[in-house]
Formats: structure tokens, C-alpha cells, sequence
């Protein structure tokens, strides 16, 4: 009776019995039980004996005669005579482009071309987005580096320009932190080049040194802390560090064009937490305001497992209730209301006044200047209080 191959002794004693089976008829019990041991022995050999795939090249060059193909009509799909050539005498590596190319257009399995690649192909839909990403900007900001050396070589070479600048956090068509149906909150246009930035913020936070979050580290008393620390000339400075120490990246990176972004917080792996923040408004009432209103949605959302990640535009403050939330912590936080209330400052306010109570309460004295100016509406009070251009300069030394 047929059964399992296990051992070489098998393999030859199945071979046998099919020699003495190889002429049965399909239907009878024999040529039943030739079927069947012929796929047994199919099974052993494809474990035991692997056939190798073939060198990436020399698939390229069968599947050249197979079509009757010249070097010539290759170059649609490897970008130049003189790549082509390169590619076929082995001087130039495969990329993921051309695979992509290959593939779709010769029919050569991915398998075999992908052989010795690092990078592995990026899906469908994440190359459907990088197709709207600002890559100009990208490449302009240095985003790019390492991946290619010219603008025209990243559009001709889009899917290893992609899966290069996504390899540290991944396809983000697959995580649930880009999702935005299912895990994604704020009020931050939604679109290519906001993805660009996450993952480009994202990306350099794993390049720092892993930080590790306790659930819950951030709280009232914890905000009170980072408030204490804007007395200082060097607050924004001294506060990455004091975030660090918690297991919180701080990093700044500009926003890309169109996206109208001010901040972000977000989860990153399983224990981590970035702030991300965009200095759109290069202001210190603007820095403070925003760190804590990031902040808060860590404390309230991201860490209470409502959000992976939150966007914020600033200008359209408390269009729904996490952002709302998060202003009144975040205001609360930097000023407490019965404080506030209590000192009556208004647009009509002294500088004197407002400079007072900051030193006081020990902030800085953007903070309740800023909030006179939203308050009332009248953004050109106490403008020499804001700290207009004192922020940027901190991280870029």
C-alpha cells in the first residue's frame, strides 16, 4: 500500500513498485495506486532534492530567445541601451523598477529576479500613492539621500526610491499608525504628502536610540513638568531631552507643501510615542501650545487606545471632540483656568502686566501673550512677546 516517503530506502522501493505499475490503465486499482505514488515520490523529491532557481540573468536571456527579443527591445523596460547592456554582462545590479517591468511585461517569475535583492517589492498600493508624493521637495529637503543621486533617476526608479525610503517603518499600506479609517485622528489634510512626512518623521525616530514608553507617563502632573521647563531661554531645547528621558522622540521636521500642518503624535512599534512637530509658525507661544496639545493626545487618545495617530492643523482648532479635548488640556495645562481667570489680562493689558505674571507663575511670557492674542482675535498685540523666530534656531545648531 502507498505511504509516506521518508527515507532514501523508501524513495527506491516506491520507484520500484512503479516500475511494476508504469503500464496500468487510469481507472483500474492499479493505475489508481500508480497516481498516487507518483505523487508521493513528486513530494519527496521537491524536499529532498530543491531545484535552484535560475540566475536572474540568465532568465532574462532565455526568456530573450524564447521571444525572439533583442538588446534593443529591452529598453522600454531597463531605461537605456547602455543599461541594458550592463545589466546583461552583469556590471549593473537589477532594480526594483526594472523587476517591476520584467515581470509585467516578460512574464519572468519575481522569484527568480528578486534573487540576492536586499529590498524586497513594494505593493501595488503603497507605489499607487508614492506616485503623488512631492518628490521634488523630497529630494530637495535631502529625504533622498542614499537612494539615488539625481531627481530623474528618483522618477525613473520610483519603486526603489520608495521601498528605500520606507524600509525603516515598512509598507504603510499594512500598518494600522497610517490607517486612517481605522486609526488615524486630527484634523491634518489627508493625503500623499502628509504619508511622505509621517513616514519621513517616523523614519528618524528609529534612526535614534530606541526609547522605551511606559503606558500612561504622561498625565497632568507630567505636562505641569514640560510647562515649568518653557522659563527657561533654552525650554524648547531642554524639553527634547526631558521627553527622551521619558521614552518620547521630539523631532522636527518642516512641513511639505499643502499639508496646513502644525504637529503629530503617534504610537511607534508597541512601547514607543513620537511628537513630531512642523514649527509652521516659528513662534514660542506657538511651540509650547502645540507640544502640549500633542501631548495631551497621548495622554488621552493615543495611550487610552483611541488613536494610533493624530494630525493637527491649529488653524482650525476644535473642529471635533479629541481636538477640543486636547486644546483644554493642553490650555489647562500651560495655564490653569481659575489662574487665568483670576489675572484678567486682556488685549488692553500693560507689557508690564503680562510679563508680571509669566514671571510669577514661571513661564514663559509667550504663553499668556499668545493666549490673548486668540482669545480676543487681535494678533498684533504683544507681538515682541511671542518669541517670533527664537524656536527653529534651537534645533538647527
Amino acid at each position: 500500500m502507498p505511504k509516506v516517503i521518508k527515507t532514501e530506502q523508501d524513495h527506491k522501493r516506491a520507484l520500484a513498485r512503479v516500475d511494476v505499475l508504469f503500464n496500468a490503465k487510469p481507472g483500474t486499482p492499479e493505475g489508481d495506486e500508480l497516481e498516487l505514488w507518483l505523487l508521493l515520490i513528486e513530494k519527496y523529491e521537491d524536499e529532498t532534492f530543491p531545484v535552484d532557481l535560475p540566475d536572474p540573468i540568465e532568465a532574462i536571456r532565455f526568456r530573450m530567445e524564447q521571444s525572439n527579443l533583442k538588446q534593443k527591445d529591452l529598453v522600454p523596460l531597463i531605461g537605456s541601451k547602455s543599461k541594458v547592456s550592463e545589466v546583461l554582462a552583469g556590471k549593473r545590479d537589477l532594480s526594483l523598477t526594472m523587476i517591476r517591468k520584467l515581470v509585467d511585461e516578460l512574464g519572468i517569475p519575481a522569484d527568480v529576479l528578486l534573487r540576492q535583492k536586499e529590498i524586497q517589492p513594494i505593493a501595488e498600493d503603497f507605489l499607487k500613492l508614492g506616485k503623488r508624493f512631492p518628490l521634488t521637495e523630497m529630494f530637495k529637503r535631502g529625504w533622498l539621500d542614499g537612494a539615488v543621486k539625481s531627481l530623474k533617476e528618483a522618477r525613473d526608479q520610483l519603486d526603489d526610491v520608495l521601498a528605500k525610503f520606507s524600509e525603516p517603518v515598512g509598507d504603510p499600506t499594512t500598518l494600522e499608525v497610517f490607517n486612517r479609517q481605522m486609526s488615524r485622528c486630527g484634523n491634518a489634510k489627508d493625503d500623499a504628502a502628509l504619508v511622505a512626512w509621517q513616514i519621513r518623521v517616523m523614519s528618524v525616530a528609529k534612526q535614534q536610540a530606541k526609547l522605551t514608553y511606559k503606558n500612561g507617563t504622561v498625565d497632568e502632573s507630567f505636562l505641569r513638568e514640560v510647562v515649568r521647563l518653557s522659563f527657561l531661554n533654552d525650554g524648547p531645547k531642554l524639553v527634547q531631552e526631558f521627553l527622551a528621558k521619558n521614552g518620547i522622540h521630539l523631532v522636527i521636521e518642516r512641513h511639505l507643501p499643502k499639508t496646513y500642518l502644525d504637529g503629530a503624535a503617534m504610537r511607534l512599534g508597541d512601547d514607543g510615542r513620537l511628537v513630531a512637530m512642523t514649527l509652521r509658525h516659528d513662534r514660542m507661544d506657538n511651540f509650547w501650545f502645540v507640544l502640549l496639545h500633542e501631548l495631551a493626545h497621548i495622554a488621552l487618545h493615543i495611550d487610552k487606545g483611541v488613536c494610533q495617530a493624530v494630525f493637527d492643523n491649529l488653524d482650525e482648532r476644535g473642529t471635533d471632540q479629541i481636538e477640543r479635548e486636547a486644546d483644554a488640556l493642553a490650555s489647562d495645562s500651560l495655564i490653569p483656568k481659575n489662574v487665568w481667570r483670576a489675572a484678567e489680562l486682556t488685549a488692553k493689558s500693560s507689557f508690564g502686566d503680562v510679563k508680571s505674571f509669566a514671571d510669577h507663575h514661571r513661564i514663559h511670557p509667550s504663553i499668556p501673550a499668545g493666549r490673548i492674542r486668540y482669545e480676543s482675535g487681535n494678533f498684533k498685540v504683544f507681538a515682541r512677546l511671542v518669541g517670533t523666530g527664537q524656536v527653529r534656531q534651537q534645533f538647527e545648531h
